[in-house]
C-alpha cells in the first residue's frame, strides 16, 4: 500500500472512528500518527500524519515543526466484518 499525497490529505485531521468501511479497507496498511495522551494536553484522537512507514510519519511531523516523540504510530488495520 502506498500512502499517496491524496491519502495523506484524506486522513490527516480525521478521527479513525470517522472513517467509512470503504475507507478502512482502502487505508488498511497505512501508518498513522496520533498525539500521545497526557493530562496536560488531552489531545483529540486525530490523525496527524500518514505514510508507508512510521519513519515517513516522523518525517511529516518534523517537517510540520512537531516533535515526533509526542506521537504514537499505528498501522491501520482492515475493518472487521460484523
Amino acid at each position: 500500500m502506498t500512502a499517496s499525497r491524496d491519502h495523506q490529505e484524506s486522513l490527516i485531521g480525521r478521527s479513525p472512528e470517522q472513517l467509512t468501511f470503504a475507507e478502512k479497507r482502502r487505508y488498511s496498511g497505512v501508518w498513522v500518527a496520533f498525539e500521545l495522551y497526557s493530562p496536560r494536553t488531552t489531545p483529540l484522537r486525530k490523525i496527524a500524519a500518514a505514510g508507508d512507514s512510521a519513519a515517513a510519519c516522523i518525517e511529516q511531523l518534523a517537517a510540520a515543526g512537531l516533535d515526533p516523540r509526542h506521537y504514537e504510530f499505528v498501522l491501520l488495520q482492515p475493518p472487521t466484518p460484523w
